[in-house]
C-alpha cells in the first residue's frame, strides 16, 4: 500500500524521481534545505523498472574529453564525502584496464591525451603486458590498452541508499509510488506538481526521471531528442570465481563498436560483462524483462575469445534502460525559460557521476552557481544538437 502523502503543502524544493541522481540531488538539497526538501519516485523505491537497481556500475577517471575528467574527479571526492557521512562503503578501487584492438572505432589517443592534460597518472600497455599482468586476457600482440590505477566500481544499491538515508537525516521526505502527473505555472515563479493524491507547491524543481523525463518537460514546453533502449549484463557462474576477485581483476572496457564491458567478481559469485549500447529502443512502460537472446550470444562469442575463463553457466541476466542523448553527453542544467527547474539526465553512462551531478543541481537552484561551471558547460539543455527534431546519434563515448 502506497504511503500517506504528507498534509504539507509548500516545499522549498521538489526533486522529481528518486533513482541514482534524483536520491544524490535529494541528499545534497537537504543539506541546505532540510526539512524543506520533497522526493517523489513514481514506482516503489529501488524499483527495477529504470537504469541504477544492480551492484556495481564503472566509475573512472579515463575518459575522451578533459571536462567528463574533471568532473571525475569531483565524482570521486563527493563520493567519499558521502561514505563518511554515510558509514558506508560505496567505492571499491580495482584499477581501470580500457583495452583498444587494432583499427578500433574509439581513438586512443582521446583519451591519453585528456588523462595527460588532467595531469591522471595512467600507463599504456600492449598485449604482451596484458597478458603479463592478467592471464585471464586472450588478446594478441596488436591490442593495446590504458591502465588507470584508481579505476575500480560504484554500487548502486549501496550509494542509491546512502543518499536517501542520509537526506531522511537531514530532514527530506521522500514519497514513493508517487507519480507526478502534471506540472504547471502557479504564479510569482512557482511551479505546482500534481500527484494522484496531493498537490505540492514549490521554486525550486529538479527532474531526474531519466527514462519519463519527457512526459515532464512537455507541458513545460521542452522536449529532447532521447532514445530509450533496453540493455543487459549477465553474471556468470565461472569455475574459479577468485580468479576474477577484486583485488586479482580490474574492471574493464573494450574501445570498439561493439564495445563491452565488465567487472571483477562483486556482489555475486561470479564476474559480470555486458554490451554497450547493444540494445533495441523500448517505451519504457512498455518494455519486457527477458533476456535478449541475440544480444547475449555476442557477448558470450567475445567472451569464449578474449576472456574464456569468465565464462560459466549465467547466474542471471539482468535487463535495465538505457536513456540516451543524441551525443550521448549529459544534461545538467536549469531551463532557460524556468531557471527554477534543473534537469539532470545521465545519458546511460551516469551512475559514477549521480552524487556530483545531484550536487551541482542543487548548486545550481540554491546558491545559482556551481564549482563546476566549467565542466558542465557542455552538458547545456538548449545545445545545438538537442535542438533538432531528428538528430545525428554517436553514442561510443
Amino acid at each position: 500500500m502506497a504511503e500517506t502523502a504528507p498534509s504539507r503543502r509548500d516545499w522549498d524544493a521538489i526533486v522529481v524521481g528518486l533513482g541514482a541522481i534524483g536520491s544524490g540531488a535529494a541528499y545534497w538539497l537537504s543539506r541546505s534545505l532540510g526539512d524543506g526538501v520533497l522526493g517523489l519516485e513514481r514506482f516503489a523505491i529501488d524499483h527495477v523498472n529504470g537504469a541504477s537497481a544492480d551492484h556495481s556500475r564503472i566509475i573512472r577517471l579515463s575518459y575522451h574529453r578533459p571536462d567528463y575528467v574533471r568532473l571525475a574527479k569531483r565524482a570521486y571526492e563527493t563520493w567519499a564525502e558521502v561514505e563518511a557521512e554515510a558509514a558506508a562503503k560505496v567505492v571499491t578501487t580495482t584499477g581501470g584496464l580500457d583495452l583498444w584492438p587494432a583499427g578500433a572505432a574509439i581513438p586512443e589517443s582521446d583519451y591519453a591525451d585528456s588523462l595527460s592534460s588532467e595531469d591522471v597518472p595512467f600507463e599504456q600497455l600492449d598485449g604482451a603486458e596484458i597478458r603479463r599482468r592478467w592471464p585471464q586476457w586472450h588478446v594478441g600482440d596488436e591490442v593495446r590498452a590504458i591502465w588507470q590505477a584508481q579505476g575500480g566500481l560504484a554500487d548502486p544499491y549501496r550509494g542509491n541508499a546512502a543518499h536517501r538515508r542520509l537526506a531522511v537525516a537531514h530532514g527530506a521526505t521522500l514519497r514513493h509510488h508517487a507519480p507526478v502527473t502534471a506540472i504547471r505555472d502557479a504564479g510569482g515563479g512557482d511551479l505546482e506538481l500534481v500527484t494522484p493524491d496531493a498537490v505540492y507547491r514549490t521554486s525550486r524543481v529538479i527532474l531526474a526521471a531519466d527514462a519519463w523525463t519527457n512526459g515532464l518537460l512537455e507541458p513545460l514546453g521542452h522536449r529532447l531528442p532521447l532514445t530509450i533502449t533496453k540493455e543487459q549484463v549477465t553474471y556468470f557462474g565461472c569455475p574459479d570465481p577468485a580468479a576474477f576477485a577484486p583485488d586479482r581483476f580490474p574492471v574493464w572496457i573494450w574501445m570498439d563498436d561493439p564495445c563491452f564491458y565488465g567487472f571483477p567478481t562483486y556482489g555475486e559469485a561470479g564476474p559480470k560483462a555486458a554490451e554497450d549500447c547493444g540494445g533495441s529502443p523500448v517505451d519504457p512502460d512498455e518494455r519486457t524483462f527477458e533476456r535478449d537472446e541475440t544480444a547475449f550470444a555476442r557477448l558470450g562469442d567475445f567472451l569464449a575469445t578474449h576472456l574464456p575463463d569468465a565464462v560459466g553457466p549465467p547466474i542471471y541476466t539482468k535487463t535495465c534502460l538505457y536513456t540516451l542523448t543524441p551525443d550521448r553527453d549529459f544534461v545538467v542544467d536549469r531551463l532557460p525559460d524556468l531557471p527554477g527547474v534543473a534537469v539532470g539526465l545521465g545519458a546511460a553512462h551516469g551512475f559514477k557521476f549521480a552524487s556530483v551531478v545531484g550536487r551541482v543541481l542543487a548548486e545550481l537552484l540554491v546558491d545559482g552557481a556551481t564549482p563546476s561551471a566549467r565542466d558542465i558547460a557542455r552538458f547545456r539543455i538548449d545545445r545545438p544538437i538537442l535542438l533538432e527534431a531528428d538528430p545525428a546519434t554517436s553514442w561510443m563515448v
